[in-house]
C-alpha cells in the first residue's frame, strides 16, 4: 500500500530512527509475541510506520487500518497503556470488537507522547495466541522504548529545523552579498559623473570659495569610490572564493608603488612619508592589486599614525620574494586586537577610525592571492608595522 500523502513525513521520520528495528525486535522478545509495530495515530487515521511481523498479519510500513477498529483509537483519547495476555478470558476485552475483528488473543499498546505533550501514536505488539509475561515489567520496558522513540522524534525534528534555518541563513547571505555587488556596481556610474563634473568645475572656477567646494566634491567622490571598490572586492571575495588576482610579469612595480605614495602625499599634505623602493624588473604579480595593497596599508597608517612622526615605506627584493613594509607611530594596538585586524567589518570592534573596516581585510586577500603573507606587529618603541611578503617569480610559483 503506498504511503498516505499526509502521513508520509511521519513514516519517513520513523525510518530515520536507527534504533527502531532493534526496539521492535526487543518488544517481540520481551512480550513473546510475534508482531510488533509503531503506529501513527491521528483523529482519523491509523497508519503503520514500522513493522516486525512473524505471523503474516499483512501490514507493511504505510499500511493502514480503519481507526475505529483499533484500540489505539481509545488510547489516543486517554493516553494510557492497554495490555492483555488472553483476550477470550479477559473480563473486558473478551467482548471488545478489536480482538474479535483481528482474531487477537494477546495485545500490548503503549502511547508515544512527544516532549510537548502531543500524541504521536503507539508502540504495540499482538499475537493470535495467548502470551505469558509479567505485565508490570512489560509495561515499564515498553514505556521506556516509547519514550526513547519520542525523544528521537524530537531530536530529528530539531535537527531538521536547524538545517532549514541554516539553509535559509545561507541563502539570505548569498542574496545579501549579490545585492551589495549589484548596488556597488550601479553606484559607480553616477559617482563617475559627479567626479567628472567636479573636475570640470575645479578647472573653470576661479580660485576662491567656489573652487574649494568643487575640490571638496571631487575628494568626497574619490573617498566614495574607494568605499564602493572595497564593497565590490569584499563581495567578490565572499561569492567567488577570494579577490580575483591576475598575475603577469611586471617591469615597473617600483613605479607603481612610488605613484601610490605620491598620490597619498598629495591627498594628505600634512603627512610625511619616507620611502625606500628598490624593485627589480620582471616581478610576477598583479600590478593593480599591488597598488591597491599599498594604498590600503598607507591609508591605514595615515588614519592611525601620529601626525608629528613620519610614515616609513620600504619595498625590496629578498631572494625571490617581494617584501613591502609600512610603519607608522601611534597608539599601540593591544595584542588581543591584532588577530581581528584582517577580518572584515572589525574596525568598530577595535575602535580604529572611520570607514567600513574592509581595507586591511582586502589587503590580506590580495596578499593571499599572491601566495604570500601579511603580518603586523605593534609596540610603543617601534610603532605599528605591516609586512607583506610574497613570491615574485613565475618559476617559484610553478614549483611551489
Amino acid at each position: 500500500m503506498p504511503y498516505p500523502s499526509d502521513l508520509s513525513y511521519d513514516i519517513s521520520t520513523i525510518a530515520k530512527v536507527e534504533a527502531v528495528p532493534l526496539i521492535l525486535n526487543m518488544v517481540k522478545h520481551v512480550t513473546g509475541m510475534r508482531f510488533a509495530a509503531i503506529a501513527r495515530v491521528t483523529e482519523t487515521r491509523w497508519v503503520a510506520c514500522a513493522v516486525d511481523d512473524s505471523i503474516d498479519f499483512g501490514l507493511m510500513p504505510g499500511g493502514e487500518l480503519v481507526l475505529e477498529t483499533t484500540i489505539c483509537h481509545e488510547i489516543r483519547q486517554h493516553h494510557k497503556p492497554v495490555i492483555f495476555k488472553h483476550a477470550s478470558e479477559h473480563p473486558v476485552y473478551s467482548a471488545h470488537h478489536t480482538p474479535r475483528t483481528y482474531g487477537l488473543e494477546s495485545y500490548v499498546s503503549i502511547p508515544i507522547i512527544r516532549t510537548n505533550g502531543d500524541f504521536f501514536g503507539t508502540l504495540c505488539a499482538i499475537d493470535e495466541v495467548p502470551a505469558r509475561f509479567d505485565e508490570d515489567a512489560v509495561c515499564k520496558t515498553l514505556t521506556l522504548f516509547a519514550q526513547l522513540i519520542a525523544v528521537q522524534l524530537d531530536v530529528l525534528a530539531d535537527l531538521e529545523a536547524k538545517t532549514i534555518e541554516l539553509a535559509n541563513a545561507a541563502e539570505t547571505g548569498i542574496v545579501r552579498e549579490q545585492f551589495i555587488a549589484v548596488l556597488g556596481h550601479d553606484l559607480r556610474s553616477p559617482l563617475s559623473a559627479i567626479r567628472m563634473s567636479a573636475d570640470l568645475l575645479e578647472a573653470k572656477l576661479p580660485a576662491g570659495r567656489e573652487q574649494q567646494l568643487a575640490i571638496a566634491i571631487r575628494q568626497s567622490s574619490q573617498r566614495m569610490n574607494h568605499l564602493i571598490e572595497d564593497v565590490l572586492d569584499f563581495s567578490r571575495a565572499k561569492l567567488g572564493g577570494g579577490i580575483p588576482v591576475k598575475r603577469t610579469l611586471v617591469d615597473n612595480l617600483g613605479d607603481v608603488f612610488t605613484a601610490v605614495i605620491n598620490e597619498i602625499m598629495m591627498s594628505h599634505p600634512n603627512v610625511t612619508i619616507r620611502q625606500e623602493v628598490v624593485i627589480s624588473p620582471g616581478v610576477f604579480c598583479d600590478a593593480g592589486r599591488m597598488g591597491q595593497l599599498l594604498s590600503n596599508l598607507l591609508g591605514n597608517a595615515v588614519a592611525h599614525g601620529a601626525r608629528d612622526c613620519p610614515i616609513d615605506v620600504s619595498a625590496s627584493m629578498q631572494e625571490n620574494h617581494i617584501v613591502l613594509s609600512v610603519m607608522n607611530h601611534g597608539p599601540e594596538i593591544p595584542d588581543v586586537l591584532l588577530p581581528l585586524l584582517f577580518q572584515p567589518f572589525k574596525r568598530a570592534a577595535g575602535g580604529r577610525g572611520e570607514g567600513l573596516g574592509l581595507g586591511l581585510y582586502i589587503a590580506s586577500q590580495i596578499v593571499a592571492g599572491h601566495n604570500g603573507t601579511l603580518s603586523v606587529t605593534s609596540t610603543p618603541e617601534d610603532g605599528t608595522r605591516f609586512i607583506a611578503r610574497f613570491p615574485g617569480t613565475l618559476e617559484w610559483t610553478e614549483e611551489g
